[in-house]
Parts: C-alpha cells; structure tokens; sequence
C-alpha cells in the first residue's frame, strides 16, 4: 500500500492591507492602556524631582538664555527677528525641544517597557501612543509659558495663537513619525542612537530656531529644503501673529508625515517584538 505524502509549507499572511488595519486598529483600540502608562510615567517623573514640572521648563529656557546672553553682550551678530528677540528665540527653542523630545519618545518609552514586553502580551502601538499623550502634556506647559512671555513682552493676542497648538500637534507627528523609524536601529546598536543624538544638536544650527534664514547664499536654501524649517516657521508665526510664508511646505510634511505614521508604526509593530526578545535573551 503507497503512503500518501503531504508537505506542509508555512503560509505567509504578512499582507500589508491586513496588517496596516491590524496596527491602526489595535494603536485606536489601545487608548485605555496607553493613558494609564502615560499617566503612570508622568506622576513618576514629577513626584522623583524636587524641581517637579518646573523640569519641562528648563531645557528651552536654559537654551534661550545663552543665545539671548551672547546678542544682549554683542557676542553674535544676528538679523532682524520682527519681534522681541528673547520671544523669538524662546520660542524656537521651545518648538524644537518638542520636536526633538517627540522623535526619542518612541525610544524611550520601548526600552522602558522592555521588561513589561518580555512577560505581558500586549499591543505595542499602546507605548506609541503613550508617548505622544506625554509629549500633549508637557507640551500644554510649554505653551503656557510662552503664552505669557507674548504678553509680557507686548506682543499681544493674535486669532492665530489658537492654531497654535495645532502647529504643535504636527511637530509631535513628524518628530514621532521619525522616531518610529529610528527606534529599531537604535535599539540594537547604541553607537547609531548617539549619531542620532549628536546629528539632531548639529541639526539645530542648520534651522531657523534662534537665528532668521539668511537673505541669500547657500545657507539661506540649505535652511529652506529642511523639513523641519516649516515646522518652526510656521509654528512661531501662528504663535507670533506673523505671516505664514512656508504654510504650503508645512502642509506637504503634515500629509507625509501622517502617511509615514503607519508604515513606521507597521515597522514598529514587527520588529519590536523581536528586537526585544533578541535584546532580553
């Protein structure tokens, strides 16, 4: 009697439609977990500092007050701001320490949770989506302050300060979005997340955060084909009541970024796991 043969191969459902509905699914659905986590590590992070929520001040502050101490003593020589400097550059300190905050967020929140992953399944879009409940928290601080600094220093009440917080909203996304993507790389290799770290200070120099882009030369279109010009730019115009010059490129990263989102989110959701699991073994 001949023995039938049978052959079993594993099928590969790794479809993207499937797993793109999968992971928006599960990053919408995981809303509860995500704000216990993020409410958990907030609480955390202010009741372990005698400081407490003043520490979400401090980087920006600290940041504008070296540039504004070098242009009060005639140390640099900038261009013409427009308004107030110290508004000006606070505020471009304050936007960029958000954006660059939003792209370590993914980072962090996964090593910290690395202990969690290995004994409890659970979505990990939740620890995406914790990070960026955390960035809406500190960020409102932040606002906060540099509202008051727009009055203190006379610039007054503008209706675009209530797009504000939307500009805001966008830089979280993009940073976010390339912290989606830089995550897994930097967890396996630390070397590449101190490149990462030292390339974002040297980046500063190369956007108009403290300093306005030039009339001409190459620094002035280097400035311009940065993405993360418009963000700044566009972000302290509303804030400032000033025109928005480079809306139509700040629209063009919006609608990038949010289609990036899922596909770094989909990365996110594969290799985490087994990065992790490497990591931990």
């Amino acid at each position: 009697m001949q023995l039938e043969t049978k052959i079993y191969q594993k099928e590969n459902n790794l479809k993207v439609g499937n797993l793109l509905k999968a992971t928006a699914k599960d990053f919408f659905r995981s809303h509860f977990l995500a704000k216990q986590l993020a409410t958990r590590d907030i609480t955390s992070q202010y009741r372990q500092s005698y400081l407490g929520i003043i520490w979400a001040f401090i980087t920006p502050i600290s940041s504008a007050f070296v540039w504004i101490f070098l242009s009060a003593t005639g140390t640099i020589q900038l261009s013409d701001t427009g308004v107030p400097y110290p508004v000006y550059v606070f505020s471009g300190t304050l936007i960029w320490s958000i954006i660059i905050e939003s792209i370590n967020s993914p980072a962090s929140n996964t090593n910290a949770a690395r202990g969690i992953m290995t004994k409890i399944n659970f979505p990990k879009e939740a620890l995406v989506l914790s990070g960026i409940y955390k960035l809406l928290f500190n960020s409102s601080i932040k606002i906060g302050l540099l509202v008051i600094l727009i009055f203190a220093f006379g610039v007054g009440f503008h209706w675009s300060l209530l797009l504000f917080p939307l500009a805001i909203l966008a830089a979280i996304l993009f940073g976010t979005t390339m912290g989606l993507f830089l995550t897994p790389i930097s967890l396996i290799y630390n070397d590449i997340a101190k490149i990462i770290s030292m390339g974002l200070s040297l980046l500063m120099y190369i956007t108009p955060v403290v300093y306005a882009i030039p009339k001409d030369g190459l620094m002035k279109t280097v400035m311009e084909l940065n993405p993360f010009t418009p963000l700044i730019l566009t972000a302290r115009a509303l804030a400032l009541g000033n025109t928005t010059e480079y809306l139509a490129y700040f629209s063009w990263v919006f609608i990038v970024s949010v289609l990036l989102f899922f596909i770094g989110l989909m990365l996110y959701r594969i290799s985490i796991p087994i990065i992790v699991e490497r990591l931990s073994a």
